[in-house]
Parts: structure tokens; C-alpha cells; sequence
């Protein structure tokens, strides 16, 4: 039943892209709530946004564990380890070891996919840079160099998260055997 509720979820978030799952979140959610309850637009984009990236890692992660190969649940069990222990101590470790590189991708999209969260009036930094040049109209001139601090802004966040993950994959000795 978990499996099948699991793959349901999976499947049907990953078809839905992101910017929809915001919209669903924040228009169709406050729609099957109570009146008395209210969630902030916040806390409903980041629910959205938690449940897609919860499908995208989920996928992530089962792609890792079918990596390992059968043969090290087997040495497993002839060293006498019980299945708890097997997933634990030996198949996950190596699972997402070899994940790290689409994991820190997944990082890094759904770091510059914030942005959408401005389509659901969330403040993000564009929406803020936006409304920095339109609160002031002699910033209007100033248009470029507001766009490309927050273009070097998502550059730099997004090159220090990509160099993190190849240290850590040079640590553990991703691709080498």
C-alpha cells in the first residue's frame, strides 16, 4: 500500500510542473480548508514546493538504491546482518553516494526555481529587485545593474553548491572504484 501510494505520489507530481503545483497550492488548497483555517501564501508555496522536490529526491534516491548491486544485500545477510541493517549500514550509504551529483542539481534547480514563487505574489529576490526599481523612478536606469546583481547572486550560490558537491565526491571517491 505505501509502495503504491508512494509511486502515485511520484508519478503524478514529477508530470506537474512546478509553477502548476504553486498555483494548486495557493489557489486549490485554501478551497478544501476550512474557512476557519487560514494558511499563509508562504507556508502554501513552500508546501508546493516541498512536495515537488520530495518526488524529484525520492526519485533521486530510487535510482541510487537500484545502483547497488544485489551482491552487497547478500554479503549482508552472510555476515549475518538483519534487513534493517542492511539498508542502513551498507545499501544507502552507497545509494547516496552515488546520487550526490543529481542530488546537488536538485539543489541548485530548485534554488533558482524560487523565482516562481513571485507567479503566487511570494517575495523572492527577482520580486523584490522588481520592486525596488518600481518604488523609485529614477532607479529606472538603474534596470541592468539590479538584474545583474541578482544574476551574479544565483551564480555565486549556485557555483559554491556545485564546488561543495565535487569536494564531497572527491572526499568519498564518487567514480573511482
Amino acid at each position: 500500500v505505501v509502495s503504491l501510494f508512494s509511486t502515485i505520489f511520484i508519478e503524478v507530481v514529477r508530470g506537474v510542473p512546478l509553477v502548476g503545483i504553486l498555483f494548486m497550492s495557493s489557489i486549490i488548497l485554501p478551497l478544501f480548508l476550512p474557512p476557519e483555517i487560514r494558511i499563509d501564501r508562504l507556508l502554501r508555496a513552500l508546501i508546493g514546493m516541498t512536495l515537488f522536490s520530495a518526488a524529484y529526491m525520492a526519485e533521486n534516491v530510487r535510482g541510487g538504491l537500484a545502483a547497488v548491486s544485489g551482491g552487497q544485500e547478500e554479503a549482508a545477510k552472510a555476515l549475518g546482518l538483519n534487513n534493517f541493517q542492511t539498508t542502513t549500514l551498507i545499501v544507502l550509504p552507497q545509494a547516496l553516494r552515488a546520487v550526490i551529483p543529481p542530488i546537488v542539481g536538485q539543489f541548485i534547480s530548485l534554488f533558482k526555481d524560487t523565482t516562481l514563487a513571485s507567479a503566487v505574489a511570494v517575495l523572492e529576490l527577482l520580486s523584490v529587485g522588481r520592486s525596488i526599481l518600481q518604488a523609485n523612478p529614477e532607479y529606472i536606469s538603474l534596470q541592468a545593474e539590479v538584474y545583474v546583481f541578482i544574476a551574479a547572486v544565483f551564480w555565486i550560490f549556485s557555483y559554491l553548491m556545485s564546488y561543495a558537491s565535487q569536494r564531497l565526491e572527491a572526499a568519498l571517491g564518487v567514480g573511482e572504484r
